[in-house]
């Protein structure tokens, strides 16, 4: 093993015992090589290796840091686990005071002996005929405003999972071979970062502006190295809220049809915005649309499902029962039932009232920073004051016990690091986030020189 290599993985134990803490800087890499009398250009090899590993990231004129979650490999890219710090605002798992109960009132036939014999009996990806019904008319929008003529899943486009994220995994792994392209908004959802990693896809960051993914931008792309399939969010963007207008949505229609790319939506926020129809309304042949109820109506609901046009059906379908991703029979017909009864739609509208109560506040308490979201959502995308670095404001926060998720781990292109910071909405109180809301407030009006000391 080369020196520099035996030296990077010095200073990677450090990161991953806490030694060397998330937003910490490290010395120049002329002050390094002569602490550790090497020379100046083994130095900077040691660095750019610990760049090619996720550990630091590097700015020119500020220095070299500690990236938050560098010592939990994955940690700041899955975003699939509770943060240790008191305040979580890192995962988005928005609960409404009066959920449980409108759940449990769908619960008491279930508990049966008959009801619930055939609720416990395993289930494939194709779940039951009455739950393919069921989520056909909820990804349709049948029961709340609708998207009228435009568009009605059927129910033998749907497919079930354990969860959403198995549900995404399963659609990229039918519509990309490994070593293909997956076009992707340049700010993205963790997890199919992780997902595409896994799968050995190569992610395509896709520019964008306020309204989201630009369509002749998209096309410049593909003329240049053709790419196999999209990802993307066009309803409540995560992590910058936008939702495509009408206009860009029929421009984005177009320009798949014309490129013959097929698409996977990602649905999972829509129900914050239920005026706005999917990209599937539009381009329903190539669109597979996924979803999952683990955000409309409670986080250990993880069930996951998909409308998936015939031309792919029988791909997704393998790739999810490949992947052992059944869902859960009970889950299923829990479902069935809350959907069937208005329970679903009750507890939406709940979340989109409290949703838009928490946005207010987040306005409030963070008032002449710079913010970027829907004001139905529950994240908000916070672009630094310059005195700020992500990692360093990650680990300012941290030591206020708050979680807040670095730009980094949204970024396709680890070249460029955003210098700004995703805050989630949903899970603390009230009390408890307008209190973390201030503090963070006061953190960023402040400098890292008077809190890092």
């Amino acid at each position: 093993m080369d020196d520099y290599r035996a030296i990077a993985d010095e200073i990677a134990a450090s990161i991953a015992d806490g030694r060397l803490r998330p937003g910490e800087q490290l010395p120049t890499q002329r002050a390094y090589a002569r602490r550790r009398r090497i020379a100046g250009s083994t130095a900077g090899r040691v660095y750019r290796e610990l760049v090619r590993r996720g550990l630091v990231v590097g700015e020119v004129g500020r220095g070299t840091f500690v990236r938050a979650g560098g010592g939990r490999p994955g940690a700041p890219v899955a975003l699939a686990e509770p943060a240790a710090a008191p305040v979580d605002l890192e995962l988005n798992y928005p609960v409404v005071p009066e959920q449980s109960a409108l759940l449990a009132a769908a619960l008491g036939p279930m508990l049966r002996a008959d009801a619930l014999d055939a609720a416990l009996r395993p289930v494939g990806a194709a779940g039951t005929a009455a739950a393919r019904e069921a989520f056909a008319a909820l990804a349709s929008g049948t029961g709340r405003a609708g998207f009228g003529s435009q568009w009605s899943a059927t129910a033998d486009e749907v497919l079930f999972a354990a969860n959403g994220r198995q549900t995404v995994a399963a659609a990229l792994s039918a519509l990309v071979p490994p070593g293909r392209r997956l076009g992707v908004e340049a700010l993205t959802y963790p997890v199919v970062k992780a997902v595409a990693q896994r799968l050995g896809i190569t992610l395509v960051p896709l520019p964008t502006d306020e309204d989201g993914l630009l369509p002749d931008a998209l096309a410049a792309v593909h003329r240049t190295t053709p790419l196999h399939a999209l990802y993307l969010q066009p309803r409540i963007q995560n992590p910058l809220g936008a939702t495509l207008d009408p206009e860009r949505r029929e421009a984005l229609a177009a320009a798949l049809r014309r490129l013959d790319l097929p698409v996977v939506e990602d649905a999972i926020w829509s129900y914050l915005r239920p005026d706005s129809p999917p990209l599937a309304a539009l381009a329903p042949e190539r669109t597979v649309l996924v979803d999952s109820l683990s955000k409309r109506l409670a986080p250990g609901l993880t069930t996951g499902f998909a409308v998936v046009p015939a031309a792919h059906r029988a791909a997704v379908g393998a790739a999810l029962r490949s992947g052992g991703s059944a869902p859960s029979g009970f889950a299923l017909e829990a479902a069935v039932r809350w959907i069937a009864d208005g329970t679903v739609s009750a507890v939406e509208a709940a979340k989109r009232t409290d949703a838009t109560e928490r946005q207010l506040l987040a306005r409030h308490c963070l008032a002449g920073q710079t913010l970027r979201a829907d004001p139905c959502s529950y994240y908000l995308w916070w672009e630094l004051p310059a005195a700020w670095r992500a990692e360093t404001f990650v680990a300012a926060a941290a030591r206020h016990g708050i979680a807040v998720t670095p730009g980094a781990a949204f970024a396709v292109d680890t070249r460029s690091t955003p210098s700004a910071v995703r805050v989630g909405l949903a899970s603390p109180p009230l009390p408890v986030l307008t209190q973390a809301l201030d503090t963070l407030a006061r953190v960023a009006r402040a400098t890292p020189e008077d809190l890092l000391d």
